[in-house]
């Protein structure tokens, strides 16, 4: 396979994308976005580079978005329904095929196992690796853990900021590599840079294997005031999730917000965390400098939502 130069970014615009944009064009990729939106990247830091309409429940638009493409590289968005997520992936492949695409560089946004899970969004996912293996393209599927992103979205940070609690649904003593988004976004712009990496799923985590208080204790660091963990149940985060949106805590079983839930039910519940991940196997596949949690917290506002 020749070296990769043009790469087609789906979900460019979203939070994920975008610091994988920046990586791109740090590394001297030249990507290009494929969105519904021709204009999904004019409010961005990017909005010069080139937009093409894609669309996941299309797959004929998928096949011109990728004509004259060296490579694709994705996150998708959180699908519930397992066969619509299944639907996404047979497209993707089946786009990937016909255009004759070289490599496939899939953000799964979250743990997968390697096995289905009866959790629907999870098994989703991994109907949506089958469908890029089977392309016939090379792949790197890149499995991150918890994204430490998560601490600053409007279901955890206003805690954080106004009462210096630090609320997640994970038990007091569940282990985690949190990461951050760009970190995700380098292991993506290696996975497309390494050549030798032709059919590979890769569990990917930040540099250090941390409890809620441990991640509190470096939140305090970064924001110069002590900040202590709470332990949610994934029923009382679910309740909250629900409150912020749609104004009521009720949870409706299997709406989203149980779903979710689900999630943290499963974690919680292993006898070993599925969460930490083995840094010097990941590493040797994909070599970064993964961000500890203290200097990606130092970044951020702790003083205002």
């Amino acid at each position: 396979m020749t070296a990769i130069n043009k790469v087609l970014v789906l979900g460019a615009s979203a939070d994920q994308g975008l610091p994988l944009l920046d990586s791109l064009l740090a590394h001297g990729f030249m990507p290009t976005a494929g969105a519904r939106r021709s204009d999904a990247l004019k409010d961005t830091p990017f909005a010069a580079v080139p937009v093409v309409h894609a669309d996941i429940e299309d797959e004929e638009s998928l096949v011109r978005a990728m004509d004259g493409q060296d490579a694709l590289a994705m996150h998708l968005p959180f699908e519930f329904d397992r066969v619509r997520a299944a639907g996404f992936g047979a497209r993707i492949g089946a786009a990937a095929r016909r255009a004759g695409l070289g490599k496939i560089v899939f953000n799964t946004s979250c743990f997968v196992a390697d096995h289905d899970l009866d959790l629907s969004a999870h098994d989703g996912r991994r109907d949506i690796e089958r469908s890029i293996a089977a392309s016939g393209a090379d792949y790197v599927i890149v499995r991150p853990v918890v994204f430490m992103d998560n601490m600053i979205r409007i279901w955890s940070k206003p805690s954080i900021v106004n009462s210096s609690i630090f609320a997640y649904p994970a038990k007091e003593g569940l282990r985690v590599n949190w990461i951050c988004l760009p970190d995700v976004a380098a292991y993506m712009t290696s996975a497309l840079a390494r050549q030798e990496l032709k059919a590979e799923r890769v569990l990917v985590g930040g540099p250090e294997t941390l409890t809620g208080a441990e991640v509190a204790e470096r939140l305090s660091q970064a924001a110069g005031r002590t900040i202590r963990f709470q332990s949610l149940t994934p029923d009382e985060f679910a309740s909250k999730m629900s409150l912020l949106v749609t104004g009521s805590p009720d949870v409706a079983p299997h709406s989203m917000y149980d779903r979710m839930a689900q999630f943290y039910r499963w974690y919680n519940a292993q006898p070993t965390s599925p969460l930490v991940v083995d840094m010097a196997a990941s590493l040797a596949k994909l070599p970064i400098t993964p961000t500890p949690l203290v200097d990606w917290a130092r970044r951020q506002d702790w003083d205002r939502v």
